[in-house]
């Protein structure tokens, strides 16, 4: 019975992942003040793992070589990924962060391909992405800059990595033993910058609706779907996020849409579509 757990077909599961994550990132935003990036990065991902860890229950002992040898690199890479956005949008404009971000997945799903399709919807999910991109801010905060590069290119290496995990270790035991050293790599960023000292109980909770929106839930959602969907057709989809958090804007915070940016989320979502009704079997 158990492996019939968030059993959803992949490209739902995907989307379900964007969605929790966006409402996530609400969470996250309230808490950048009072415990700063790494600090809201140390209580994310700790609470997840714990939350995973008794979830899942993974026997260590039981993992083989051949697993551990994918899953603990899995792990690094995730928390370094999260760690490094953060601490992106700490200097620059969260819409430009997460585009330059998906510079990492758009190359993995364009290298490697021989189909002309592929590169179409790549160019298209591409476009979009530029669109949505807050390009009228003169003043760029280089290091951010950066930051939200770097944490593509640890994108784009999770994506291979969980695609690699998938397949040898089951979905939940996989994600659960990669957050356990996703927490160990990050944890002790928490405690330099001194934001874990300012924990309240409220924060506690926000944490931990955090780690549930943003880690737990996504994660095993995005390594259900990396098990039956070719990697350049999960990082299109993945290219929802940029619209989905310009809708979320306009939902929650009454940002307008400019035309452009409703020319992005249009090309987004056919490109999406598209290489989801495209994709070889």
């Amino acid at each position: 019975m158990k492996n019939k757990e968030f059993n959803l077909p992949p490209v739902p599961a995907v989307l379900l992942a964007i969605i929790s994550v966006q409402c996530g990132a609400a969470i996250a935003k309230t808490l950048f003040p009072a415990i700063g990036a790494a600090g809201t990065a140390s209580l994310r991902i700790g609470i997840s793992a714990i939350i995973l860890l008794f979830a899942y229950r993974p026997n260590l002992k039981q993992i083989k070589p051949n697993q551990w040898k994918i899953v603990a690199p899995y792990g690094l890479t995730l928390g370094a990924m999260n760690l490094i956005f953060y601490l992106a949008i700490e200097r620059i404009p969260i819409g430009l962060a997460v585009t330059l971000e998906f510079m990492g997945p758009l190359l993995v799903a364009i290298i490697g391909s021989t189909r002309l399709i592929d590169y179409c919807w790549v160019i298209l999910a591409g476009l979009g992405i530029v669109l949505i991109a807050p390009w009228s801010n003169d003043r760029v905060d280089l290091l951010g800059v950066f930051f939200a590069l770097l944490a593509g290119a640890l994108w784009a290496a999770y994506i291979i990595l969980g695609g690699k995990i998938s397949k040898i270790m089951h979905d939940g035991q996989a994600v659960a033993t990669g957050m356990l050293f996703a927490a160990i790599l990050i944890l002790p960023f928490g405690f330099y910058e001194n934001g874990l000292a300012n924990l309240t109980p409220q924060f506690l909770g926000m944490g931990a609706a955090l780690a549930l929106l943003s880690s737990a839930i996504p994660f095993t959602l995005e390594m259900k779907a990396l098990g039956q969907l070719p990697p350049r057709t999960f990082s299109i989809l993945m290219s929802l996020e940029p619209a989905a958090a310009a809708i979320c804007a306009f939902i929650f915070l009454q940002e307008n849409l400019s035309f452009y940016e409703i020319l992005a989320v249009v090309c987004v979502v056919v490109a999406s579509a598209g290489s989801t009704l495209t994709a070889k079997r």
